[in-house]
């Protein structure tokens, strides 16, 4: 297309290509050829980058939603795992996408979704294979990988017709880490659990033929995938605050901002308003617990170098405050009325839910390459 960057209207969702392939690349080069990366799409949520990140254009993938899961699809993807735990209410659009011929599995994590997604297999006579979800450091869902005794019922009960794939375990903690060697430990403590919970079932004469781990930080620092059988992750596509909060990337990493416009500058306030709130950046706050707090965002000049100590500090629905962040010593940039600024964000994958286009960029000055839709809905 080639347009620059003062046709696009505001806010919008930019992405910067070049940025988003060398994270690509970073990930899929670290992993020993042992293990499968099965890529999390729902940070995306968009079939040209869902192509970059898949190893086939068939899969393997990950999806969050069963939405995601009948869109890609749609779009050729045969190689899915649905990994949130599902309502039985959800078994009818499982099994009309197995009857399209798609290799979706779910997850379970009791006794009652698991005799459920077997009575479905049965009824049907398609049989949906399911993974165990194991939750290793209490995070969220999960069964105890200590707790055999649950491990192994549940895996009878989908084993008496449906297919017990594997186990599932995601480190959701190591969002909250201080430091690599911390997010080093968790990934340890991540294939443990899996690893362990795999031989549990197959010590009961169960199949466990995938051990599944996954989250961006433990799959960029994980030491030892010994054991496991393949990785997932999502965010490392386009990175954002919080991952470089954590030290998993630097901030020139991050691929994803919303352009959006000043449309009033009040020096005697220290401050600026721009035309996007909370309906473009999301609410996210995620890096209001770490070290270095900031705002709803980074604000960077149209060409995407961050100005110093300058946040997005405010965020109502259709507008945002732009000023110093809380303690600087900087003074305010000269910013003008109409002129374009990027706001980097928090938390990609709510940022980029707010918005149905992807803007991709490159080159200096940015020039708009394409737009690549995106998908909403559960």
């Amino acid at each position: 297309m080639g347009l620059g960057l003062a046709s696009l209207p505001t806010p919008c969702l930019l992405l910067d290509e070049a940025r988003m392939l060398h994270n690509i690349e970073r990930l899929r080069t670290r992993l020993p050829a042992s293990v499968q990366l099965r890529p999390h799409l729902k940070t995306a949520k968009s079939p040209p980058i869902a192509h970059l990140l898949m190893t086939s254009p068939s899969g393997p993938a990950t999806v969050s939603t069963l939405r995601e899961a009948e869109y890609f699809a749609a779009c050729g993807v045969r190689d899915i795992l649905y990994a949130v735990g599902l309502t039985q209410a959800k078994l009818d659009r499982v099994q009309a996408l197995r009857a399209a011929g798609v290799d979706l599995s779910v997850v379970a994590d009791n006794l009652e979704i698991a005799r459920a997604i077997a009575a479905s297999s049965r009824s049907s006579g398609r049989i949906i294979p399911a993974l165990i979800e194991v939750d290793c450091d209490n995070h969220r869902a999960g069964v105890d990988p200590q707790d055999g005794a649950a491990l192994i019922e549940i895996g009878r009960a989908l084993n008496t017709g449906a297919e017990l794939r594997g186990v599932m375990v995601h480190a959701g903690s190591s969002y909250g880490s201080r430091s690599i060697a911390d997010i080093e430990a968790i990934a340890e403590l991540e294939r443990g659990a899996a690893v362990s919970s795999a031989q549990t079932l197959r010590s009961a004469g169960l199949p466990c033929p995938v051990v599944s781990v996954g989250s961006t930080p433990t799959a960029l620092f994980g030491k030892d995938f010994n054991g496991v059988t393949e990785v997932r992750a999502g965010v490392y596509v386009f990175f954002d605050l919080v991952m470089a909060g954590l030290q998993v990337c630097s901030i020139s990493d991050i691929a994803l901002s919303v352009l959006s416009t000043i449309i009033d500058v009040q020096p005697s306030k220290g401050r600026a308003i721009i035309d996007a709130g909370w309906m473009a950046m999301s609410r996210d706050r995620g890096t209001s617990s770490q070290s270095v707090d900031q705002g709803y965002g980074v604000v960077c000049t149209a060409q995407g170098n961050p100005y110093l100590d300058l946040l997005m500090t405010e965020a109502n629905q259709e507008h945002g405050v732009i000023s110093l962040r809380p303690g600087s010593k900087q003074r305010l940039p000269e910013l003008r009325v109409g002129e374009q600024v990027r706001i980097l964000p928090n938390h990609a994958c709510a940022t980029s839910a707010q918005h149905d286009n992807y803007h991709v960029v490159n080159g200096t000055p940015p020039r708009v390459l394409a737009v690549w839709p995106r998908i909403r809905g559960w």
